[in-house]
């Protein structure tokens, strides 16, 4: 229904203002996509076992091997 009234508004528009529309339509579909594909990847990091091996790394230094501490 809404999508039947919205094209009836659009369809009483000038030509240029049909255009602006279909530019901003354009635009979040990219904008929707790009966060689509954002979210995934931020998951496929998230599962990814790549840098587990650090979690075991051995502290190398400590507060002690500082030359000068900043508070």
């Amino acid at each position: 229904m809404l999508v039947k009234r919205t094209i009836g508004k659009i369809e009483q528009l000038p030509t240029t203002r049909v255009r602006e529309i279909s530019d901003f339509v354009e635009f979040i579909i990219q904008r929707t996509d790009d966060a689509i594909i954002t979210e995934g990847l931020q998951q496929l990091s998230s599962d990814s076992q790549t840098y587990d091996f650090l979690s075991d790394e051995p502290e190398l230094y400590t507060v002690s091997d500082l030359k000068v501490k900043f508070v």
